[in-house]
């Protein structure tokens, strides 16, 4: 290998199930010199597992500028480097980012591979209609931090998709039902492991529903909330909907009604209506 053909692989890992691993994921690791792991322990089993030979090499969130100028000198000798985090994609909210802007500062090149996400992957499977959406990664851990950073999203009108440890989901979750009142929550967690759980459910039933069973507030969560509705509904899309529904016109055809009449989300109120079926 030269030195004009060495790169900063960027190579998704399996959040949970190992078939998930891309054979290109596969090739690489096994074939280049160098892994850069976010925790080296945690990777040796997956690097031992598929028989590469690759010497690793730590790049976690204390140490990326010296992990950076160690992986620039591997390319400049002409050693390519492959990045890993500890599950998912490097640099979506895990270390990378800071990496792969180094390097692409010092003139060398970086190849993304596409696999895992723990976002896309749970947005996948959420059912939410909003035609956009923005991903935040995790919030503040500070309570108050973290309402404020939530009061600014408020009027977003799209999906919004959080990424949550086990510790802190209750306080979260409690603080979404206060800022952003009635809205489509969709819990995913465990994604493609043995207790893999995505739960959609109205915002405001989302703390109970955590707390009847202590099992659902384990593993690493990802968050999805419905966008802000259009227009700024102040609840009368959802009275009008409920009404509609008693009535019994069917799920489609009562949201559909409801945004004609009060001019609020259409999408919204046809996800609240399946909420409120469930």
């Amino acid at each position: 290998m030269t030195e004009e053909s060495a790169a900063l692989y960027v190579v998704p890992t399996p959040l949970g199930n190992l078939a998930d691993l891309t054979r290109r994921a596969e090739e690489i690791l096994r074939t280049v010199p160098w892994v850069a792991a976010e925790d080296t322990r945690h990777s040796g089993p997956l690097l031992k597992q598929l028989g590469a030979q690759a010497r690793t090499l730590p790049a976690h969130q204390h140490n990326e500028h010296e992990a950076a100028a160690r992986i620039v000198d591997r390319l400049r000798a002409g050693e390519s480097v492959a990045l890993i985090s500890d599950a998912g994609t490097p640099g979506i909210s895990d270390p990378g980012a800071r990496i792969v802007a180094a390097v692409r500062a010092a003139g060398c090149k970086v190849v993304p591979l596409p696999g895992p996400c723990a976002a896309t992957t749970a947005l996948s499977a959420s059912g939410l209609l909003d035609e956009h959406f923005l991903f935040y990664g995790f919030l503040p851990s500070k309570g108050g931090q973290r309402r404020q950073a939530l009061e600014a999203l408020r009027d977003t009108p799209c999906a919004l998709v959080f990424y949550e440890a086990p510790h802190r989901v209750l306080e979260t979750v409690a603080d979404m039902a206060t800022v952003f009142g009635e809205r489509t929550l969709v819990i995913a967690r465990e994604l493609t492991k043995l207790f893999e759980t995505v739960h959609s459910l109205p915002l405001g039933e989302a703390l109970d529903w955590l707390k009847e069973d202590p099992n659902r507030q384990r593993g690493e969560f990802v968050l999805m909330l419905s966008g802000a509705p259009e227009g700024g509904d102040d609840g009368e899309g959802e009275r009008v909907l409920k009404l509609l529904l008693a009535d019994g016109l069917p799920t489609k055809q009562a949201a559909k009604l409801a945004a004609a009449i009060t001019g609020a989300a259409k999408n919204a109120l046809y996800e609240r209506a399946l909420a409120l079926k469930e």
